[in-house]
C-alpha cells in the first residue's frame, strides 16, 4: 500500500515538471491556504475552465478535494460529473471518500455502481476500502456483501488495508461469524486488524471473545486498551477498567476521560475527581466529562465550579456538549446570572442552531422561574423536537401554568410530534400542581391512545394528584392494583397524603412497607410522629422515636442558596464552615431581641474584631489586607450598596493608634474607626443587618413554607422574586420601625 501510494507520488512529480505555466500558477493557488475560500475557489473553478485545465487529472483532484472541504460537496460533484472522462481511479476515489467524509455514504456508492456501469473505471484496494467504511457507517448490509464479492473478484482479498476494512464492516453489522472468518484467512494482520475486531467483539456484547483475542493480540496499542476500556465501563465493571487502565503502557486522553466517565455513572464522583487532577494533560472532552458528571450526579455547585474553573484556568472554550451539561447545573441552583451570560455566549457563538442548546436554555430559564423567556427561546427555535416541547410544558407546570401548559401539550401532538413517556409526566405534573384532577384522570387513561404504558413515575404523579385533592381511597386503590411494586416516592407521598387529611389508620396500613423501604428517610418518621401526636399517642411517639434512631435516620439540615454578583451563597441550618456565620449568629440574636441602634453596632463590629484577631495580626501589611477583607465582605453581602474602603494613609494612622495602645484598648481603637467608616449616613446599622440577613432567612422560609399545603402558593413564586420582595420589605419594615421608635422617643421627652 505504501510503495502504491509513494509510485503515485512519484508520477504525480513526473508529471507536474512538464505541466504548463498556467497549470502550475493553478496548482500554487490550490495550495495556497490564504484562497481556502468560497470566492476565491469559484475563481481558481473559472480560472481552470477558461484555460482549458480541466483535462489535467492531478490538478482537478487537488480542486475537487479543496472544493468539497471548503465550498461544498454538492459543487465539487457538480464538477466531477461535467468531466466527460471519468476512468482515472485516483479521482475517482477523491470523490467517492469526499462522499464518506461528508458523511453521504449512499452517494459514495451509488456513484461507485454508475462509473463500474459507464466509464472504464477500475476500482483499487482504496476504492474498495472506502467503500466498505460507507456500507459499515450506514449498516446497508446487501451492499456491503456485494461489495465483498466485489473485492474477491478483484483480487484484493489478500490485502491488509481492504481486509481490515471488511472487518471492521462487518462487525458494525454485528455478522461477528463473517468478520472473524475475513481475519482469520487474512495472511498478514495489523494491530488495526486485532483492534477492529476486538471493538466488533465488544460492541456486540461477547466480552469473552474480546478478552481472549486482546490476549492473543501480539502487539497491544492504546486503541486496544481503550476499548476494551470502554467496553467495561459501559458494562459498570469499574474494577476490570482500572486494572486494565493501570496495565496500560502510555495513557492518552481518551483512557483518561473513559475513567473519569466511568466512575461518574456508577456514582463515584471521588474518584473521577481524583483521576481529573491527576491528569497530565487534559482537553474540552475531560472537562465535559467531569462538568457531565457531576450534573449527572446532583452535584450541581461543584459542576458550576469546575465550570468557572475551566474558563479562567484554561484557554478552553465552551463548546456545544459544554453548554447542555452545565445548563442543567444552573437550572437546578437558579444562577440567573450565569444563565443569561451563556445565553448570550450561545448567540454570540452561534451555538443556538443547535435544538439541544435551544432545549437545554428552555429547561434552565423554566426552572428558574423566568418562563417568559423559556417561552422566548422556544418560539424563536427553527426546529424542536419532542425533548423541546416536553421542556416547556414542564416548566410550565412547576410555575403554576397548568392550563397553558395543556395548551401547549395539544399544540404538540397538532404539530404531528409524538408524546412520549416525559411528555405525559409533565401533562400529570400540570394537573398535579393545580389540583386539576379530572384532568389529570382524562390523560392518564389516554397514554394508551398515544402507544405508552404508564410507569412507576406516572402512578406516583396521580397517587400525589389523589392524595392532595383528599381522594385518599382512590389512591390506594390506585397503588394496589399497579402493575408495579410500590416504591418509597409513592408511598411517601400517600403517607404526606394521609397526614395533611389526618387519616392514622390509612397510614399505619402502609407505615411497615415504608419505613422498611426507607429506613434513612427521616419525613416518613415525623409524618408519623406527628399524626401520633395530635392523636396523643405518646407510646406509638416514642415507638417512631427508636424506630428513626435505629434506622440511622438523621433530620436532614435546611439548605438554601442565593446568587450574588454571579456567585452562589450556601446558607445551611448549623453550618459554621461558612465564612459569614458569626456575623449571621449576631444579626439574628441582635433582630430577635429588638436592641438598641448602638448596641447593634457594637456588637457586630466586637464580633468582626474577633475574627480580626484570628487573623494574627503582626505588621502593617497584615493590619492593611485584614481591614481591606472586612470591607470587601460588606460590599459582597449587601448587593446594590458599596463601601468606600479606607485609603492606605488612614489605615496606616489607624494601626500606628492600635499598635501604641494597650491590649485592653486595641478593641475600641478597631470599632471606633469602624463606627467612623460604616457611615450610617450611607446605610445605617439596622438597614446593613437586615439585608445581610434577610436573603438567606427569606430562602429558607420559602422552602419550610412549600412543604405546607396551606402554603403551596409559594412554590409557584420564583426564588429570584421571592428573596428580593422579602428584603425589600423588611428594609422598608425596619426604616417606618425607626421612624415609630424616634417618634415616641421625642414624646416621651
Amino acid at each position: 500500500m505504501k510503495e502504491t501510494e509513494q509510485q503515485r507520488r512519484r508520477q504525480q512529480q513526473q508529471q507536474q515538471s512538464i505541466w504548463s505555466p498556467r497549470e502550475r500558477k493553478c496548482l500554487f493557488l490550490l495550495q495556497h491556504k490564504r484562497n481556502n475560500t468560497r470566492a476565491s475557489l469559484l475563481q481558481i473553478h473559472a480560472f481552470i475552465l477558461r484555460g482549458a485545465l480541466e483535462t489535467n487529472t492531478n490538478l482537478l483532484t487537488k480542486f475537487i478535494t479543496t472544493c468539497s472541504l471548503v465550498v461544498g460537496i454538492h459543487h465539487a460533484r457538480r464538477v466531477f460529473d461535467q468531466m466527460p472522462q471519468k476512468d482515472d481511479t485516483y479521482l475517482c476515489n477523491t470523490m467517492i471518500r469526499a462522499h464518506l467524509e461528508t458523511r453521504q455514504f449512499v452517494e459514495s456508492i451509488s456513484l461507485y455502481r454508475q462509473l463500474r456501469r459507464h466509464s472504464g473505471f477500475s476500482p483499487n484496494n482504496y476504492t474498495f476500502s472506502w467503500l466498505a467504511k460507507s456500507c459499515g457507517l450506514s449498516l446497508a448490509n446487501w451492499e456491503g456483501q456485494q461489495i465483498h464479492n466485489h473485492v474477491t473478484k478483484a483480487g484484493f482479498g489478500s490485502n491488509l488495508f481492504t481486509s481490515t476494512s471488511l472487518v471492521d464492516m462487518y462487525t458494525k453489522f454485528g455478522a461477528m461469524g463473517c468478520a472473524r472468518k475475513v481475519f482469520d484467512e487474512m495472511t498478514e494482520r495489523s494491530q488495526v486488524s486485532w483492534t477492529a475486531l476486538i471493538c466488533g467483539y465488544a460492541r456486540n456484547g461477547d466480552m469473552d471473545n474480546a478478552k481472549e483475542l486482546f490476549d492473543q493480540s501480539p502487539e497491544k496499542d492504546s486503541a486496544a486498551y481503550n476499548v476494551m476500556i470502554d467496553a467495561h465501563v459501559k458494562l459498570g465493571d469499574m474494577e476490570c477498567a482500572r486494572r486494565l487502565f493501570d496495565e496500560m503502557p502510555e495513557r492518552n486522553v481518551v483512557s483518561w476521560t473513559n475513567m473519569i466517565d466511568g466512575f461518574c455513572n456508577i456514582g463515584d464522583v471521588g474518584s473521577a475527581r481524583l483521576l481529573f487532577d491527576t491528569m497530565p494533560e487534559k482537553n474540552l472532552f475531560s472537562w465535559n466529562s467531569m462538568i457531565g458528571g457531576y450534573c449527572l450526579n446532583k452535584q450541581p455547585d461543584e459542576a458550576l465550579r469546575l465550570f468557572h474553573e475551566m474558563l479562567t484556568t484554561t484557554s478552553f472554550e465552551p463548546d456545544k456538549v459544554t453548554v447542555v451539561s452545565v445548563l442543567p447545573a444552573i437550572a437546578d441552583l437558579c444562577a440567573l446570572d450565569l444563565g443569561g451570560w451563556v445565553h448570550q455566549f450561545v448567540k454570540r457563538k452561534k451555538l443556538d442552531r443547535a435544538t439541544n442548546v435551544c432545549t437545554g436554555l428552555v429547561d434552565m430559564y423554566a426552572k428558574s422561574g423566568e418562563i417568559t423567556k423559556a417561552r422566548q427561546v422556544f418560539d424563536e427555535m427553527p426546529e424542536k423536537e419532542t425533548a423541546t416541547w416536553n421542556a416547556l410544558i414542564n416548566g410550565l407546570a412547576v410555575n403554576g401554568r397548568a392550563e397553558e401548559a395543556l395548551e401547549v401539550f395539544l399544540k404538540m401532538t397538532h404539530s404531528g410530534f409524538k408524546p412520549d413517556e416525559i411528555s405525559m409526566l409533565g401533562v400529570l405534573s400540570a394537573c398535579n400542581h393545580n389540583g386539576l384532577v379530572e384532568e389529570g384522570k382524562m390523560w392518564f387513561k389516554a397514554m394508551g391512545e398515544f402507544g405508552l404504558t404508564p410507569k412507576i413515575e406516572h402512578y406516583g404523579c396521580m397517587v400525589d394528584l389523589l392524595g392532595r385533592a383528599g381522594c385518599l381511597e382512590e389512591a390506594e386503590t390506585l397503588i394496589d392494583s399497579m402493575p408495579y411494586e410500590a416504591n418509597g416516592i409513592v408511598l411517601s407521598s400517600f403517607l404526606f397524603a394521609c397526614g395533611c387529611a389526618k387519616d392514622v389508620e390509612r397510614a399505619e396500613r402502609i407505615r411497615k412497607r415504608v419505613i422498611n423501604m426507607e429506613p434513612w428517610n427521616d419525613g416518613n418518621y415525623i409524618m408519623f410522629r406527628n399524626l401520633y401526636s395530635k392523636e396523643s399517642r405518646w407510646k406509638d411517639v416514642e415507638e417512631i422515636k427508636g424506630l428513626m434512631s435505629r434506622g440511622g435516620a438523621k433530620k436532614e439540615a435546611g439548605c438554601s442558596v442565593i446568587e450574588v454578583n454571579s456567585r452562589l451563597w450556601e446558607f445551611i441550618a448549623g453550618d459554621k464552615v461558612h465564612p459569614q456565620w458569626e456575623m449571621g449568629i449576631v444579626m439574628s440574636v441582635i433582630m430577635g431581641k429588638g436592641l438598641p441602634s448602638t448596641q447593634m453596632l457594637n456588637l457586630a463590629l466586637g464580633t468582626l474584631y474577633s475574627r480580626f484577631v484570628d487573623r494574627d495580626v503582626n505588621n502593617f501589611e497584615d493590619f492593611h489586607v485584614a481591614i481591606l477583607d472586612i470591607f470587601n465582605t460588606f460590599n459582597e453581602s449587601l448587593p446594590g450598596k458599596h463601601y468606600d474602603a479606607p485609603t492606605r494613609k488612614e489605615i496606616e494612622e489607624c494601626f500606628a493608634e492600635w499598635e501604641g495602645a494597650k491590649e485592653s484598648e486595641r478593641k475600641k481603637v478597631f470599632i471606633e474607626f469602624m463606627k467612623k467608616k460604616v457611615k450610617l449616613s450611607k446605610l445605617d446599622d439596622a438597614t446593613m443587618i437586615t439585608g445581610l440577613v434577610t436573603p438567606p432567612a427569606a430562602m429558607a422560609a420559602k422552602r419550610a413554607g412549600e412543604s405546607v399545603p396551606q402554603l403551596r402558593i409559594i412554590k409557584s413564586i420564583p426564588d429570584v422574586v421571592f428573596v428580593p420582595s422579602a428584603t425589600v420589605l423588611a428594609l422598608v419594615s425596619v426604616k417606618l420601625s425607626r421612624r415609630i421608635f424616634q417618634g415616641n422617643v421625642a414624646s416621651t421627652s
